[in-house]
């Protein structure tokens, strides 16, 4: 019988991702061994993602393990990993995908539109920030950092008036009770990846073990957008310290792809729809980030990473 290692995060949602993955390999008659670890983005918490520096910050020390065979496979939110992977790592598979977009959590009923009152939104994403600037400019974004359940209790303490976070995350821990308003996603863009389980291994993983994970946890339409998000991603050399974004849905024999990018203080958002063949996802990433690059992106992005390096 054969036997799958995992590797992991320890925090609570990533534990939930983790089994939930393995329930589906058991299914197919696969043994599993969960190996929980805490990496470099969950212990640094008082500095934001970008400032820490968006290159592996939750995938770093989980890649160790798939390098010297402690662990099969990786499994991450799909948001959280770099657009472009050591040569001697691949994503091997892509989950189901839950709705993707954003929500605020809360203990009253909101109103966004209210200057008189404007809400502190906590958010540590630079895309939530920048895409509520442009698009309600009155909020207030501050930092918060943490899991889940951490940035409750911060909520909780009064430390901001709502929390703005993935419906998926949410949803998966069963605070949907506390979700006072979801974002159209056709205007707030979600990051690439948002919604979706990734798998990550090593490319020396026998091919057996390779087939039998595909197989068993392998959503094609899932795939097929990913390939898509992250190609335009890889197009603007970009991780979870700019605030791009990117969506694709299948539509019929096409993968239609949204995506684009904003600067720091919102000023400035350039958002594109393209479609392509789903036999070649990435071409249609790759063109729409090559279109954002050539409108201003380019200038944008050098902006963006200057100012968080200072």
């Amino acid at each position: 019988m054969t036997t799958i290692t995992v590797g992991t995060r320890k925090s609570k949602l990533a534990m939930w991702q983790t089994e939930a993955v393995c329930r589906m390999l058991n299914e197919r008659g696969i043994t599993t061994v969960i190996s929980a670890m805490e990496t470099k983005g969950d212990k640094i918490l008082d500095r934001s993602i970008a400032k820490i520096g968006s290159k592996g910050v939750f995938t770093e020390e989980l890649e160790e393990q798939l390098a010297d065979g402690s662990v099969d496979i990786a499994v991450h939110s799909a948001k959280d990993m770099q657009s472009t992977l050591p040569d001697e790592f691949e994503l091997i598979a892509y989950t189901e995908r839950e709705k993707s977009h954003d929500v605020l959590l809360g203990f009253a009923e909101v109103d966004l539109e209210n200057r008189e009152r404007p809400l502190t939104v906590g958010t540590s994403s630079v895309r939530r920030v920048a895409m509520l600037k442009h698009f309600y400019p009155h909020l207030r974004a501050v930092p918060m950092r943490g899991n889940l359940q951490t940035r409750i209790g911060k909520l909780e303490a009064g430390d901001c008036d709502v929390l703005m976070l993935a419906f998926a995350g949410v949803t998966r821990m069963g605070y949907d009770d506390l979700i006072v308003h979801q974002f159209n996603p056709q205007q707030f863009t979600p990051p690439v990846g948002q919604g979706c389980i990734a798998i990550e291994a090593a490319t020396g993983l026998s091919a057996q073990k390779r087939t039998l994970i595909r197989d068993s946890l392998n959503n094609k339409e899932s795939e097929c957008c990913l390939r898509a998000e992250r190609a335009f991603l890889r197009k603007l050399e970009g991780g979870c310290s700019i605030p791009a974004f990117g969506h694709a849905a299948l539509r019929g024999d096409s993968v239609e792809l949204t995506a684009g990018l904003a600067n720091l203080d919102g000023s400035w958002l350039l958002k594109k729809t393209l479609s392509g063949s789903v036999e070649e996802p990435e071409k249609v990433g790759s063109e729409l980030g090559e279109f954002i690059l050539a409108n201003n992106g380019r200038e944008t992005l050098a902006a963006i990473k200057a100012a968080l390096n200072e």
